[in-house]
C-alpha cells in the first residue's frame, strides 16, 4: 500500500529552497556581479576622462567669434576657427555625396541581385577596406587626385574621406537590407510589383532608418580624420573660396595648433577638439534616434 503524500512539505524541504546569503553559489554570484560592474566602469573611464578633460580645456574658449572669424596670428587673443568648420563641412559633404549613393547601391546589389562567390568576395573586400589605415587612403587620394589636379583641394579631401566612409555604409546597409522580412518581398511580388519596384518601394524604405544610422556613423568617423587630409586638402588660414584649393579642417587645425608653442593657438586647438567631440556626439544621437524608430 502506498504511503500517504504529506499535505505540507517538510521543514528541510522548505529550507533547501531558501536562498542563503552565505552559500557558495550566492557568494560567487555576488562577486561576479561586482567584477562585471567594475569592468563596465573601467571601460567607461577612458571616455569619461577624455570628455571631461576636453570640456574643461575647450569650454573656456567657446565664444561667438570662434565660429565667424579666421585663425589669428600668434600671440593675438582674437580670432576663431570658422574657416576650419566650413572646410570640414565641405569635405565631409563631398565624401558623403560620393560614398553614400555608391555604398547603398552596392548593398542593394549584394542583398537583392548577387549570389554565389561574387557576393562573398565583395563582402570580404569591404571588410578588408574597413581595416585599411586612414593614411593609406590619404596616400591613394594624393596619387589619384592631388597629383593629377596639380594641387591640394577640398575635392581631394572629400575623395579620401569617401574611401573611409564607403565600407561602413556598405556593411550597415547590407545588414539592414538583409533584416527586412522576406514576406514583404513575397507580398510585393504577389501584388504584381516588379523586382525594381519591390526593392525601391518596399525593401529600401523599410531599411531606411538603419541605412541612415550607418551613414551618420560614417560621417562621424570621417569628420575626425587627420592623416588623409594632410595629404589631400592640407590647410589654409583663409575662408574656402571654392573646392579646388587648399582647405582648412578641424582635425588638421587641432594637429597644427596643438603642437605650436603659442598659447592662443593651443586654446583654439582645445576649442576645435570640443567642437569635433560635439559633432560626433550629435551624429551618434541622430543614429540612436534613427535606430529606435526602426525598432518600433
Amino acid at each position: 500500500m502506498n504511503s500517504p503524500v504529506p499535505n505540507k512539505p517538510s521543514a528541510s524541504y522548505i529550507g533547501s529552497l531558501a536562498r542563503s546569503p552565505m552559500s557558495s553559489r550566492t557568494l560567487f554570484s555576488t562577486v561576479m556581479t561586482v567584477v562585471a560592474f567594475l569592468c563596465s566602469f573601467l571601460a567607461l573611464l577612458p571616455l569619461i576622462a577624455v570628455l571631461s578633460y576636453v570640456i574643461i580645456q575647450g569650454a573656456s574658449s567657446l565664444k561667438p567669434s570662434l565660429f565667424t572669424e579666421l585663425p589669428p596670428p600668434p600671440l593675438l587673443q582674437k580670432g576663431g576657427i570658422g574657416n576650419a568648420i566650413v572646410g570640414t563641412l565641405f569635405m565631409v559633404g563631398i565624401g558623403g555625396l560620393i560614398s553614400i549613393p555608391f555604398g547603398v547601391l552596392a548593398a542593394i546589389y549584394l542583398t537583392e541581385f548577387s549570389s554565389g562567390q561574387l557576393s562573398r568576395w565583395i563582402r570580404f573586400a569591404t571588410n578588408v577596406l574597413s581595416g585599411v589605415p586612414s593614411i593609406i587612403a590619404g596616400v591613394f587620394a594624393y596619387g589619384i587626385v592631388v597629383a593629377r589636379m596639380g594641387g591640394f583641394s577640398a575635392v581631394a579631401g572629400g575623395f579620401a574621406l569617401s574611401i573611409l566612409m564607403l565600407p561602413i555604409i556598405v556593411r550597415t546597409a547590407d545588414e539592414a537590407l538583409q533584416l527586412v522580412s522576406q514576406d514583404l518581398r513575397t507580398a510585393a511580388v504577389g501584388l504584381g510589383a516588379t523586382n525594381f519596384q519591390t526593392v525601391a518601394l518596399v525593401v529600401v524604405p523599410a531599411a531606411l532608418p538603419a541605412i541612415v544610422t550607418g551613414a551618420t556613423l560614417a560621417i562621424a568617423r570621417a569628420a575626425g580624420e587627420t592623416a588623409p587630409l594632410l595629404f589631400t586638402a592640407l590647410f589654409s588660414q583663409y575662408w574656402p573660396r571654392d573646392v579646388f584649393g587648399p582647405t582648412a579642417s578641424l582635425a588638421v587645425l587641432v594637429y597644427n595648433f596643438a603642437i605650436s608653442p603659442f598659447k592662443n593657438w593651443q586654446s583654439l586647438a582645445w576649442a576645435a577638439s570640443l567642437i569635433l567631440v560635439l559633432l560626433v556626439l550629435l551624429t551618434s544621437i541622430i543614429a540612436r534616434v534613427a535606430t529606435s524608430r526602426a525598432l518600433r
